[in-house]
């Protein structure tokens, strides 16, 4: 029983890994991209973060108010001094970008790695509460990680990198959660007074990142009544995603 228990573990966490890839395929039908364009798709791109991480607080919050706290607090400091490390350095390049644009990928993608280790630690302790409850949280993850992937895609496909390059970076960003799933349901107890503070983490992570990169970067090039409007229909699109589609 404990195999298969654990076969489906790692399986359904697969598949919500998978699933992130799905947010680039709207640029199928995409091709050319203006200045202004990519203003509103940051400015959404930061919309759908913060949607996002609005969903990690209260969820974290109703595990532990202080362990969430702490946990924004530390992601605050870890995107900080990555952000740091990150401009000290030369030469990155990341999905065929350079420069300033490497340096945003690089981030977005840490940021939503960072974000996979939590939820990937959500399955697995969901699945400890039974096989039910972890389909139903496995399958409400996989669907809301199309969204997330599509917030990926909005920052480096208008920026020139490829499609499916975009979609196996999505991809990519949730690895950890199939990773975590496993040793989540294995050690639960072990793992789950961790699960707000990882949430938590995430969540200031992706604040920051909002409002220190997205955001400015959308403000270069599309007026601030178009980037807030932008930015309150891609929350505005998530949330009811998760409350009316999810129900989560």
């Amino acid at each position: 029983m404990i195999e298969t228990n654990v076969l489906t573990v790692v399986l359904a966490a697969g598949v919500t890994a998978i699933t992130t890839g799905l947010g680039a395929l709207p640029f199928l039908f995409v091709q050319q991209f203006s200045d202004w364009w990519l203003g509103v798709f940051n400015a959404a791109a930061g919309g759908l973060m913060l949607a996002a991480s609005h969903s990690l607080v209260v969820e974290g919050s109703s595990l532990g108010e202080a362990r969430t706290l702490i946990g924004i607090l530390v992601g605050l400091a870890a995107i900080v001094l990555a952000n740091t490390l990150i401009q000290s350095q030369d030469g990155h390049d990341v999905a065929e970008l350079a420069g300033a644009d490497a340096r945003k990928a690089l981030l977005i993608l840490g940021v939503m790695t960072a974000h996979s280790f939590a939820e990937g630690v959500g399955v697995g302790v969901s699945f400890g509460g039974g096989d039910e409850l972890g389909m139903f949280i496995t399958a409400a993850i996989a669907v809301h990680n199309i969204p997330e992937g599509l917030a990926i895609s909005l920052v480096l496909i208008p920026r020139g990198t490829p499609l499916w390059k975009a979609a196996g970076w999505s991809i990519f960003t949730s690895l950890p959660q199939p990773l975590m799933a496993l040793p989540a349901f294995l050690f639960v107890l072990f793992f789950e007074p961790f699960l707000p503070v990882g949430l938590g983490l995430a969540a200031g992570a992706m604040i920051w990142m909002v409002f220190a990169e997205l955001i400015p970067d959308a403000l270069e090039t599309t007026s601030g009544p178009t980037v807030g409007t932008a930015v309150t229909l891609a929350f505005a699109f998530l949330f009811a995603f998760q409350n009316f589609v999810l129900h989560v």
